[in-house]
């Protein structure tokens, strides 16, 4: 029986009577629903009968017209079908995988091998130098610390050649007593004047020079704060207690304390106008730090004073006086 036949029961119409099992809600509802299969001209009737939004029965529009198996519907199934190909995303932003046998691009290469094979060999090469340099340093440095042993008692010298004095290392910091002690270092010289007289100048502090030049220096120098107190230890260790020096390593610690000397000097300008540095004599201050109250410690308060014989630096003023006038004939 058709559904639309005027004679059946089964519909009355929108003024009709509800029936006795729906309700008339019900039966208003079944009125203005239009059959998918009559097309989409009576579905859009029922809705204006019904004054039902537009928006609300889009869907069933789209379903009219696959029903009706409309070529705008088959259209956009293939223009779909090809951006599923070639791996175009969907709707919801996400890039469907691309099917198999499909060539994907090569990623570019970034960092070592993006060089040419060249370059990528002279990096290793590089490296390999590196890594090898710092295992010999690093091995030396052991040795130098390590107690003695084989390898040490046949190649000290070797060792020691590589460690000093740049690399030198101790276990001050670690001892159960560290250093407790303030040690000043002071210079003055004989200074030829002009004239020809022979004048004694006043002790300079050198270490107060430094501690005021590191005091609120936020990076201080290296040489600021340890090339004159490594310089004094190395003195120190290297002569006994009459200062005589102990092997090859003590002379060399006089040279470079009168090096040191002669910069320091010619920094504050000891000599004076025409004045030459003919000789130079050091001293050391040594002060206990005096000990916290709660460690019961009692140590002396009064300095200790070295004072080291006259030192004649001709040798290295003659060097300054050479490498000076050969600056000026330079210029000239």
């Amino acid at each position: 029986m058709d559904a639309y036949d005027k004679g059946s029961d089964a519909r009355q119409g929108q003024d009709g009577p509800a029936g006795p099992d729906r309700p008339d809600g019900e039966a208003d509802a079944a009125e203005t629903t239009a059959p998918e299969a009559d097309g989409a001209p009576q579905a859009a009737g029922a809705r204006e009968a019904a004054d039902v939004p537009e928006v609300a029965v889009v869907p069933e529009a789209a379903g009219a017209a696959e029903v009706a198996g409309a070529p705008e519907a088959a259209g956009a199934a293939e223009v779909a079908g090809a951006a599923e190909a070639a791996g175009a995303p969907d709707a919801a932003g996400a890039v469907r995988p691309a099917p198999p046998g499909t060539v994907q691009p090569a990623a570019p290469r970034t960092g070592v091998a993006a060089l040419s094979s060249r370059y990528q060999v002279g990096a290793v090469v590089a490296l390999a130098v590196v890594a090898v340099a710092v295992c010999a340093h690093i091995g030396m440095v052991f040795l130098h610390l390590a107690p003695s042993n084989t390898l040490t008692k046949q190649h000290g010298d070797v060792v020691d050649e590589w460690v000093f004095p740049e690399f030198e290392q101790n276990w001050k910091l670690f001892a159960p007593n560290p250093l407790q002690q303030n040690v000043s270092v002071q210079v003055r010289a004989e200074v030829s004047t002009a004239d020809g007289e022979i004048r004694t100048t006043g002790w300079y502090d050198l270490s107060a020079e430094d501690g005021r030049a590191i005091d609120g220096n936020p990076l201080p120098s290296h040489t600021q704060q340890n090339e004159l107190r490594r310089a004094w230890d190395f003195f120190v260790a290297s002569h006994d207690s009459d200062d005589r020096p102990v092997g090859l390593r003590g002379t060399l610690s006089e040279t470079y304390l009168r090096r040191i000397a002669l910069l320091r000097l010619d920094r504050d300008g000891a000599a004076g106008p025409g004045g030459v540095v003919e000789r130079v004599q050091y001293r050391s201050r040594t002060t206990n730090v005096e000990p916290p109250p709660w460690s019961g410690e009692k140590v002396s308060d009064r300095p200790t004073v070295r004072e080291l014989p006259w030192w004649s630096v001709s040798a290295e003023t003659r060097g300054a006086k050479s490498g000076q006038a050969a600056r000026e004939g330079g210029v000239a």
